[in-house]
């Protein structure tokens, strides 16, 4: 009798083990196989349309002009030439209006960056005296503005006109990006770290360096990511408001080449065929030596993109 309670007792564990349940595989309806193949084929049909653009610029920047010309280019580069390349890199100004662009867009950031998170923080704050009224000013420059004639008059009065300062301080805050890192402050910084650091005895400066910039590198990340794109692009105040062409920005100086390229210079000894072939190369190389760095950089913030887009959901 013992020995078969022993025996029971040993056996019960063995007994009580919980038994995996195998999922049943849904099976999938024609409809639902059929759905998915279109929707593949439609993906690859766009995927294809932003793709081969790009992929076409970079092939014929260094293909010959003659097969871009011809229509020979197509899939890969044909007549593999650099010339364009090195007719752009040998020229001065291009470095100087990288020297120039990179110079612009790192002051135009920081400013910006630091410009839009105070004035956010501020907004967040329910506390804030006449909050409502910011908020609808801010707003009305969204979708109205003086025009280019008054902003150019601005800018003269001010004695920015020929100084760095026409590029660097003109839309310094941008609206849409303060309304998005407003609403991080809202949702993401919880008022019992505000509290718990106002209890410590930290003055409302001390809160914002010490406690709330700390939490805030997503936010920060994401307007660093698009103010720098932006003033990276950016050439029209540089072409309204500068007009010594050491201080133009690179994508200046490439459509000052560009249009030099086009027209025809008497006694320089190259025939309009000539010339009109090295303005098709230099178009294309022009493209990639100004997105270049951006290429480089969108790898490792592209995941900051899609932050960008899910802080970008506004609340009041």
């Amino acid at each position: 009798m013992e020995e078969m309670l022993n025996q029971e007792v040993y056996e019960a564990p063995q007994t009580a083990a919980p038994q995996k349940k195998k999922r049943k595989k849904v099976k999938e309806s024609v409809g639902d196989r059929v759905y998915y193949i279109i929707t593949y084929i439609v993906l690859a049909l766009l995927a294809a349309i932003v793709i081969y653009p790009l992929w076409f610029v970079i092939i014929a920047s260094f293909s010959s002009a003659d097969a871009v010309l011809a229509g020979k280019v197509f899939l890969y580069p044909v007549d593999i030439d650099f010339s364009g390349y090195v007719k752009c890199f040998t020229r001065s100004d291009i470095w100087i209006g990288y020297a120039n662009t990179i110079w612009y867009t790192v002051a135009y950031t920081a400013l910006s960056v630091a410009f839009t998170l105070t004035a956010a923080w501020a907004l967040s704050r329910k506390t804030l005296p006449f909050r409502k009224f910011f908020m609808i000013f801010f707003t009305i420059t969204m979708f109205f503005g003086g025009g280019l004639i008054p902003f150019y008059n601005v800018i003269s009065d001010l004695g920015m006109l020929d100084t760095p300062l026409a590029i660097i301080l003109p839309g310094t805050v941008s609206a849409w990006n303060l309304f998005m890192a407003k609403t991080f402050f809202q949702t993401g910084v919880p008022d019992s770290i505000v509290e718990a650091a106002e209890l410590d005895g930290a003055n409302r400066a001390r809160l914002f360096v010490s406690v709330i910039v700390p939490i805030s590198a997503p936010i920060i990340a994401v307007l660093t990511l698009y103010y720098a794109i932006g003033q990276w692009n950016s050439y029209f105040n540089a072409m309204i408001f500068l007009h010594d062409s050491n201080m133009y920005p690179l994508q200046l100086v490439l459509k000052e080449i560009l249009i030099a390229s086009e027209s025809t210079v008497g006694g320089s000894g190259e025939t309009i065929l000539e010339q009109f072939r090295l303005a098709n190369q230099l178009k294309y190389v022009s493209v990639i030596v100004s997105s270049l760095p951006v290429f480089l950089l969108y790898p490792f913030v592209q995941k900051y993109f899609a932050q960008g887009v899910l802080v970008g959901s506004l609340k009041d």
